[in-house]
């Protein structure tokens, strides 16, 4: 899978008083699509934690907000691996608007993957090495 894409509508509660979303709420938009990508693939991330005792937290996140999003707005979300090394795997993510295609937000999100019950880096997943390695 080169390319994954998702898409979010924008509600009330995404938005500050102006009906503009909140800076804040793209992290959520982005961490979503994440998640919904590594469930595409199989991976979930509730069965990697039970059955492999491994968990991703995200390190780092670079992002630029371009143009606003707002209420009621369909968002598009792509997300690819740009990245990967032993532990951890770098995201590159867009978010547009699906009406116009205007591009609203990018980043980059670094996500490590740990032993969930030391908290120390871990391999990643054979599983979903592959799945990236092999779109």
């Amino acid at each position: 899978m080169s390319v994954f894409e998702s898409t979010y509508r924008v509600y009330w509660e995404d938005t500050d008083a102006g009906g503009v979303v909140y800076h804040a709420r793209y992290l959520n938009f982005l961490e979503r699509a994440r998640t919904d990508c590594l469930l595409a693939l199989g991976l979930g991330q509730s069965d990697l934690k039970d059955k492999s005792g491994q968990l991703f937290v995200v390190t780092r996140i670079e992002t630029d907000f371009i143009h606003p999003a707002r209420l009621e707005d369909e968002l598009v979300v792509t997300t690819r691996v740009e990245s990967m090394k032993r532990a951890s795997m770098v995201f590159a993510q867009t978010i547009r608007r699906k009406a116009d295609q205007q591009k609203l937000n990018e980043a980059r999100v670094t996500v490590a993957c740990l032993n969930s019950e030391t908290f120390k880096p871990a391999r990643l997943p054979t599983q979903l090495v592959a799945a990236f390695q092999n779109p």
